[in-house]
């Protein structure tokens, strides 16, 4: 079977001359052969599906490097693929729209104040004799700490959880909440007994503002559009070896030393996560500590907080969750809808 040139390669796929050469120096769809006199690229009749799947993503889209990845794929691989890049931009553009719709309401006077509706519980499960966990929620903070067990752990995530309580956030700008975040966080530091540590993840609300700050393994996790994403890295040696590769997610969760922390409040200079996002009316937050997150997989979480059931309803659920899979661990729990005042 002879080979196409590139001008009839490009008429039969859809594409152009000038895309070919793009995506053959990008790496994407390198030309069967290549003249080495003239240089002129040749392209073989198999490759057109490929150059088709190029075209349609595209039409959605799709950066090349996502595409790359894509014509690398089975089909099952590829079709799951193109079906959360499409969720995603989905969520974006909704995300897009609704700050839109606010920073209309905001110039033409009509702003409305979002606040936090939420629900929180913290129970020992029923294996630990002793609760080293806290948690905080109201309609503009949302806390969760796990203490490190051993003595003053219940002190230690008690005094972070104190620490943001005793924050007053001014509508200032996003860097000032920020500081204001990161300032609370030392005062939690030095409120520690010597030798004690904890964890911490807490949102901070201060208007339509949301400031993040999260140390340990503790999470945080946005329901967004009925889209769950997840909001904190586990700062646990098995993630260090997860994000190096040495380790897949399924050894991951596994793995005897899942638990081991490479960051923690108590542990020297409090090195935290910290970022700040807009609260849209509609969404869903929950903060939780390991005794939830390591046992109820993802899934259900998704399944339980997507429900059209009210914070308390879905705390209670997921409980009942974690106590179904043996509650070997303390649980601390906050879920917060975000609302129109």
């Amino acid at each position: 079977m002879r080979l196409y040139t590139i001008g009839e390669f490009a008429r039969v796929a859809g594409l152009t001359p000038k895309a070919l050469r793009l995506y053959d120096e990008s790496g994407l769809l390198p030309p069967a052969a290549v003249d080495p006199e003239t240089g002129y690229r040749f392209y073989d009749p198999a490759q057109l599906p490929t150059a088709e799947l190029i075209v349609e993503l595209r039409r959605i889209g799709m950066p090349l490097a996502e595409i790359r990845t894509v014509c690398a794929l089975n089909a099952p691989a590829a079709a799951a693929a193109v079906s959360a890049y499409w969720n995603r931009v989905t969520a974006e553009t909704a995300d897009r729209a609704r700050t839109a719709g606010l920073l209309v309401e905001k110039m033409s006077g009509r702003t409305a104040m979002t606040v936090f509706r939420s629900a929180s519980a913290c129970e020992t499960g029923t294996v630990r004799t002793t609760n080293e966990d806290a948690v905080h929620a109201d309609e503009r903070l949302l806390v969760v700490a796990d203490g490190v067990r051993g003595p003053g752990g219940a002190a230690a995530s008690a005094a972070a959880v104190e620490a943001l309580t005793a924050l007053a956030p001014s509508p200032g700008s996003a860097i000032e909440l920020l500081t204001q975040l990161a300032g609370a966080v030392a005062d939690a530091e030095r409120a520690l007994e010597p030798g004690a540590a904890t964890t911490l993840t807490a949102l901070l609300r201060a208007g339509s503002r949301l400031a993040l700050v999260h140390v340990g393994d503790s999470r945080a996790y946005l329901v967004r559009n009925g889209e769950l994403v997840r909001l904190t890295t586990d700062h646990t040696w098995v993630q260090s070896q997860v994000d190096q590769g040495a380790l897949d997610l399924a050894g991951a969760a596994a793995h005897p030393d899942r638990a081991l922390l490479t960051r923690a409040l108590g542990a020297g200079e409090p090195e935290a996560d910290l970022a700040v996002r807009t609260a849209l009316p509609g969404d869903r937050y929950l903060l939780c500590t390991d005794g939830l997150s390591a046992v109820v997989d993802r899934a259900r979480l998704h399944a339980t907080l997507r429900a059209d059931a009210a914070p308390e309803q879905v705390v209670h659920r997921l409980l009942e969750l974690a106590f179904d899979a043996g509650a070997p661990d303390n649980i601390a729990l906050a879920v917060a809808d975000v609302v129109r005042e």
